[in-house]
């Protein structure tokens, strides 16, 4: 710095060989030095390593390539950071499904209810696909707001797999708003109408029985202990039952779960062992 003021004061002395016009040029370049101007190029300097990779790929967003919109999202997700999962919203209305399934996992670092409200669109998108990855991202958020509309796709969507998701999504969050709608799915019925026992929604029923234990509402044991008794349910979805007796640990599931440790099938005998063993515990 001394020596530019030096050659300042050379080029506007009266014997120098400068100009007014090289004096005026002088000083620019001094207070680009000084202020850290664009002129020599030290702006990105200012800038975090996470900021300049964001700032990286920002334009590929805007891509012709799916793979590479996608790829940049995954990206800007893996910074973890919630600057990042603002960049990332962008991808969420984009007309590639799997791009906008990719937005949706990206965007999770921002605030629970900012990123619920992001995704809940998405909860109506004309692809299953989509809708299942939505559900899957709002549980992730553990946001009380995502509840409501996690409990009404749960019980009006016609796609098993996405109702599946919203009963996962909803043990998540593990907000005891969602057990009635879980306990009416349990029972094979909603506000809507009842649901046959197909496999598909049998896996669903299994679903909500985990979510109800993971929950771990008493308000759920009444529904759980008719669940493991009905013997015209699939194993999978008693056993599921009774694990998550186990784990809200109420005394009155003792006789239905004694009673499934006699049944035929190993696994769901095991699982009622198991539960009573939580019960004693939890009396301790």
């Amino acid at each position: 710095m001394k020596s530019l003021l030096g050659t300042i004061r050379i080029l506007s002395s009266p014997g120098g060989n400068g100009s007014s016009l090289c004096f005026l040029g002088a000083m620019l370049f001094v207070a680009g030095l000084a202020l850290g101007s664009p002129v020599i190029g030290q702006s990105n300097d200012r800038l975090t390593a996470v900021q300049r990779e964001i700032e990286r790929l920002r334009p590929r967003l805007n891509s012709p390539e799916v793979e590479e919109r996608r790829d940049a999202l995954m990206r800007l997700g893996a910074l973890r950071r919630p600057e990042a999962s603002r960049v990332a919203a962008a991808g969420l209305s984009d007309l590639a499904p799997i791009v906008r399934v990719a937005a949706a996992h990206a965007i999770l670092f921002l605030p629970p209810a900012e990123a619920t409200n992001l995704l809940t669109p998405l909860l109506s998108d004309k692809l299953e696909f989509v809708r299942r990855e939505a559900a899957h991202a709002l549980g992730r958020t553990r946001s009380r707001t995502a509840v409501p509309p996690l409990a009404n796709l749960l019980t009006s969507d016609k796609d098993a797999g996405v109702r599946g998701a919203a009963a996962v999504a909803l043990g998540e969050i593990g907000d005891e708003s969602a057990v009635p709608t879980l306990t009416q799915v349990l029972t094979g019925r909603t506000e809507k109408k009842k649901r046959a026992k197909t496999a598909e929604n049998e896996f669903v029923m299994r679903a909500a029985a985990h979510s109800l234990g993971q929950i771990r509402s008493r308000a759920g044991v009444e529904v759980l202990i008719a669940a493991l008794a009905d013997d015209t349910n699939d194993n999978d979805v008693r056993r599921e039952a009774a694990t998550a007796l186990g784990l809200i640990g109420d005394p009155s599931a003792g006789p239905a779960l004694r009673a499934a440790v006699d049944s035929n099938d190993p696994y769901l005998s095991e699982a009622a062992t198991e539960a009573l063993r939580l019960l004693k515990l939890a009396g301790k």
